[in-house]
This record gives structure tokens, C-alpha cells and sequence, in this order.
């Protein structure tokens, strides 16, 4: 298993560009879930931004999101 950097790719959060690091393995899971609730990627992350505490960085958000989705499976 190969291990890579998380990689940097922009979104807009309520008409804000911004850009977010993850590693590919959690962009395409939040992909496929944004997919699947046939939601655009920008307003699910626009979501998860809004409900994240302080204490709790967008990218990192977004990794626990994914985590709970995949295990509410």
C-alpha cells in the first residue's frame, strides 16, 4: 500500500472560492456521496462547512463526514 500527500482542489462555499486539502482516496468518497445523494460537491462541502466547530478545520470536516457516511453503510 502506497501512501501519498493530500492534494489541494478548490471549491466555492457560497459563491467564496476556497481550497481544501485531501488525500484522492477521501475526494472520491465524498464524490461518490455527493453523487449519490445527487447533491453538488460544492453545497454538501458549503454544508459541512456550516455545521464544523471552530475547533474544526474544512478539510478535516470533511474526512469525518466521509468516515460516518462510509460506516453508516
Amino acid at each position: 500500500m502506497q501512501f501519498q500527500r493530500p492534494q489541494k482542489r478548490s471549491l466555492t462555499l457560497k459563491g467564496h472560492r476556497t481550497s481544501v486539502s485531501l488525500e484522492d482516496e477521501f475526494w472520491q468518497a465524498f464524490r461518490q456521496i455527493a453523487e449519490r445523494e445527487s447533491r453538488p460537491i460544492n453545497d454538501l462541502a458549503a454544508e459541512i462547512d456550516a455545521a464544523r466547530g471552530a475547533d474544526c478545520g474544512l478539510a478535516s470536516a470533511i474526512r469525518l463526514f466521509v468516515l460516518r457516511k462510509l460506516t453508516e453503510s
